[in-house]
C-alpha cells in the first residue's frame, strides 16, 4: 500500500510518500481501507516533535488521527463491525496511522459514518467534531438562550463548534479571518466578525478560543460568572470573574456517533475547503507551517 511515513522529528521534509506495508488486524481490531484522512494541526505538532515527552516513535511512523473508510478484513475475536461496514474514527494515538491506505483499528475506536455525505468527506468529523462538541457540551455547558464567541470560527474546529452552539440553542457570534467570513456565514453564526477590521458585539456567556491571539480581548467580553476554554493554549482571565479552562481530546464513540446523525440530518456540514489526494500530504503540513493553509482539508489515498 501507499502511506505517508515520518522518518525524524522535523519540519514537512520528514514526510515521504511510498510504499508501506499493508496492516494486519490483530485481536479486537479491524483492517479498514481508506476513503480518507484529513489534516489537523495536531499531527503537525506531533511530526515536530512536541509529543516527545509523552511517547518517543520508532522510525519510520505513520501519523494520522483522522480516518473514514470501509471494513475489508476481521482480525481474531471481532464479530462486529462486518466486512463492508462504513466507518469514522478518531484513531488512538500513539497508533494513529491515518495517513495510509489501509489501518489496523481497534473496535472500540469505530463508529458508523453518516450515509448522507461522500465516505472521503466523513474524515474531517472525528478529531475535529469531538474537539467542537467537548469543547461546547462539557468544558463550556452551553445552554438554550446563551450567547457563546466563537474565536477561529472558519476552522475545522470552529466551524462545527458554531454549528453544534446553535443546535444548543444559543446565539453564537463568529469571529474568523478575512477568508473565512463566508464560511462562518454559512455555518450559520448570528454574528460575524473579521479580525482583521474593527468589531463590536455585546458580552457573552461564554468564550472557545479556537485561534491565537485576541484573549485579552475575549476575556473582557465575557459576563462575570462566564467560561472560556481554549484548544490553543491556557488562557489568563487577569482576575475577572471568568472560568478558564483546557482540556485534552479523548475518543468517544457516542459523541462520534451522534455527531454522524447530525451530519444525516441535516443540522450539520462538514465545511471542507479543500479535497486532495493524498501524496498532497507534505506538501499541505508545508502551507500550515506558513499560514497560508485555511479550513479543512481532506486527503485521499
Amino acid at each position: 500500500m501507499k502511506a505517508i511515513h515520518m522518518y525524524a522529528y522535523g519540519g514537512p521534509e520528514v514526510l515521504r510518500y511510498e510504499d508501506a506495508p499493508r496492516p494486519v488486524p490483530s485481536t479486537g481490531q479491524v483492517l479498514v481501507r481508506a476513503a480518507g484522512t484529513s489534516f489537523n494541526p495536531g499531527d503537525a505538532f506531533v511530526r515536530s516533535g512536541g509529543m516527545r515527552h509523552r511517547h518517543e516513535f520508532a522510525m519510520p511512523q505513520i501519523l494520522g488521527m483522522d480516518l473514514s473508510g470501509t471494513v475489508v478484513e476481521l482480525g481474531p475475536g471481532v464479530n462486529a463491525p462486518t466486512v463492508g461496514d462504513q466507518v469514522i474514527s478518531f484513531l488512538p494515538w500513539p497508533a494513529n496511522g491515518g495517513y495510509g491506505e489501509y489501518v489496523a483499528v481497534p473496535v472500540e475506536a469505530l463508529a458508523p459514518a453518516p450515509v448522507s455525505i461522500p465516505l472521503a468527506d466523513a474524515a474531517a468529523l472525528p478529531v475535529a467534531g469531538l474537539t467542537a462538541w467537548q469543547a461546547i457540551h462539557e468544558q463550556l455547558r452551553l445552554a438554550p438562550g446563551q450567547r457563546i464567541l466563537v474565536n477561529g470560527a472558519g476552522g475545522g474546529v470552529g466551524r462545527l463548534a458554531v454549528q453544534f452552539a446553535k443546535v444548543a440553542g444559543a446565539t453564537v457570534v463568529a469571529v474568523a479571518g478575512p477568508r473565512s467570513v463566508a464560511t462562518a456565514h454559512a455555518a450559520g453564526a448570528d454574528e460575524v466578525h473579521d479580525y482583521s477590521r474593527p468589531w463590536h458585539t455585546e458580552p457573552v456567556d461564554a468564550v472557545l478560543q479556537a485561534a491565537g491571539g485576541g484573549s485579552d480581548r475575549l476575556v473582557a467580553l465575557i459576563k462575570p460568572g462566564g467560561s472560556i476554554v481554549s484548544i490553543t493554549a491556557p488562557v489568563p482571565v487577569n482576575g475577572r470573574d471568568v472560568t478558564s479552562s483546557t482540556f485534552e481530546l479523548r475518543s468517544d464513540i457516542g459523541q462520534l456517533t451522534e455527531i454522524a446523525r447530525w451530519v444525516d440530518t441535516g443540522a450539520v456540514t462538514t465545511g471542507i475547503t479543500e479535497r486532495l489526494p493524498l501524496s498532497e500530504l507534505p506538501a499541505v503540513h508545508r502551507r500550515h507551517a506558513t499560514g497560508d493553509l485555511h479550513g479543512k482539508v481532506v486527503l485521499m489515498p
